[in-house]
């Protein structure tokens, strides 16, 4: 359920309830935010998210928007271990030139029932992370469509929450794309990273968009 609107120059808001998420309470991905998506179809709804966002686009190109989300407990059960979600982003657009920045921070409350329910006995009470993305698309001469080049930096730490852990993946992607027509793109860009306490994980990746 969601209810959504405009209000001043350039600025609207959206509000939505939905079923929240899962998360598993104990092996290595307990408390990790990305193991607790779920199938809507199948989704558990015992506990569910409220979100709100305020977004300001009252300029051709820019949207600048930040969101906040609460659920009383992500676990779906009894363990009352509640979690807010700050978010904050820039989209901005001026001619050939791009920007796009995020920021996030989860930050999970309760020890539960047990010990083992804790999300802070890993650091996991605290995960965070942000981007930035610079970009450049034109066309190149005789050759149809348009060419895009980006670069991103990323950084994110799911156990942000400990001093002893080493946790921190730092990311860099430099790519090219090529859109032949407006609905379809291809794309390529490198990765390398600079992880501690986890190995690298470089390499390359290819895609195809299409979009109808």
């Amino acid at each position: 359920a969601s209810v959504l609107g405009q209000f001043g120059e350039g600025f609207s808001y959206d509000l939505a309830m939905t079923s929240g998420l899962d998360v598993p309470q104990s092996g290595s991905h307990a408390y990790l935010i990305r193991s607790g998506r779920q199938k809507v179809a199948e989704a558990r709804a015992d506990d569910f998210a409220y979100t709100g966002r305020i977004k300001w686009s009252g300029m051709p190109g820019v949207e600048l928007a930040s969101s906040f989300q609460y659920q009383s407990d992500i676990t779906q059960s009894d363990e009352g271990i509640s979690a807010t979600l700050f978010e904050a982003h820039a989209d901005i657009r001026r001619g050939p030139w791009g920007l796009r920045a995020l920021y996030a921070r989860w930050d999970l409350d309760g020890s539960g029932t047990i010990a083992a329910s804790d999300p802070a006995a890993d650091g996991r009470d605290e995960q965070e992370g942000w981007y930035i993305e610079p970009s450049l698309t034109g066309s190149l001469g005789m050759i149809p469509g348009e060419f895009g080049v980006f670069g991103r930096y990323s950084y994110w730490d799911n156990n942000a929450g400990s001093s002893v852990i080493d946790s921190e993946m730092v990311q860099m992607n430099v790519g090219v794309n090529y859109w032949p027509i407006s609905d379809v793109v291809l794309k390529f860009d490198v990765q390398a990273q600079d992880n501690d306490g986890a190995a690298d994980d470089n390499g390359f990746n290819l895609g195809i968009g299409y979009q109808f």
